[in-house]
């Protein structure tokens, strides 16, 4: 529950950011406009930037708080060192880390038309914290939920370069993001002229780098995913295989429709559950292997 409460919370952020709502609590954290409570507040369903940023805001707060109470069930369930127990301990270091990154972007101004080198930068730390957050939540509930013997032996090296590629290719998707927000195309020919122009921005070349590194990543973890497929006894090579392909097509139809909003949400969800099953793979292939 923890875990994708937290996949819940990433996708409403990257609404914020696509919304372009990021600054709708002004440059003030972690109070909105300097009030607790903003006034004339909106209900969600109006939708207004204030209403979208201050909602996440929330979700932020409940996921910490859920991430806490899972530390201490954690606690009482797992004897001492326990790796359950240190796992949940990681999650409150990395979502910790996760507010204060969300707190620099409004406090950086890294939010809006901003396009600076900064913001790129930041971004791509962001969503590195966000995925290692995801990990070391994922590791916890995987050992929650079907304890075995401790294994200290590394992952195999194929599935640590899966991982790798997942992350990059999932930092330059956010990239790209950013920039269909900052730069809305009307045809695919405008946004590669867009891309390709002279004056063209971090951002804008990122976004053309994207589909290739996702294209040649993707493949790489469908051929890693079904290759360990058939020395364990379990579905997840395989269910990562598919989503792997799944978000291949869903990255062509998000190009192809001019990446719509919903679109974007929803190739962010594949994103996530690819990266969570590729690191459920990466534990079982460490317990086959000892």
């Amino acid at each position: 529950m923890v875990l994708g409460w937290n996949v819940v919370v990433i996708l409403w952020g990257a609404y914020v950011r696509a919304s372009g709502s990021g600054a709708g609590c002004g440059n003030t954290w972690p109070f909105c406009n300097g009030e607790v409570i903003p006034s004339q507040w909106a209900t969600i369903l109006a939708f207004t930037h204030k209403a979208i940023e201050f909602t996440h805001r929330l979700s932020s707060g409940l996921a910490l708080a859920m991430v806490v109470a899972l530390y201490v069930w954690s606690t009482r369930r797992f004897p001492k060192g326990h790796r359950v127990r240190r796992y949940a301990y990681l999650s409150i270091v990395f979502i910790l880390m996760e507010a204060l990154l969300g707190a620099g972007l409004v406090l950086f101004d890294y939010v809006g038309k901003n396009d600076s080198v900064g913001r790129v930068i930041y971004l791509a730390a962001h969503l590195t914290n966000t995925q290692i957050l995801l990990a070391v939540l994922t590791m916890t509930a995987y050992f929650s939920l079907a304890p075995s013997p401790e294994v200290n032996r590394p992952a195999p090296r194929e599935l640590q370069a899966a991982l790798l590629i997942a992350l990059v290719t999932s930092v330059t998707g956010a990239i790209a993001a950013l920039s269909d927000t900052l730069y809305p195309a009307s045809s695919f020919a405008a946004g590669l002229a867009q891309e390709l122009s002279a004056t063209a921005t971090l951002t804008l070349r990122l976004r053309l780098l994207h589909p290739l590194i996702a294209i040649l990543g993707g493949l790489y973890i469908i051929v890693v995913a079904l290759q360990w497929q058939k020395h364990l006894p379990t579905r997840l090579g395989a269910m990562a295989a598919l989503l792997a392909i799944a978000q291949l097509c869903a990255g062509a139809i998000n190009v192809a429709l001019m990446t719509p909003n919903w679109m974007q949400i929803l190739h962010l969800l594949l994103a996530a559950v690819l990266w969570v099953l590729l690191v459920m793979l990466t534990l079982r292939a460490c317990e086959g292997r000892a």
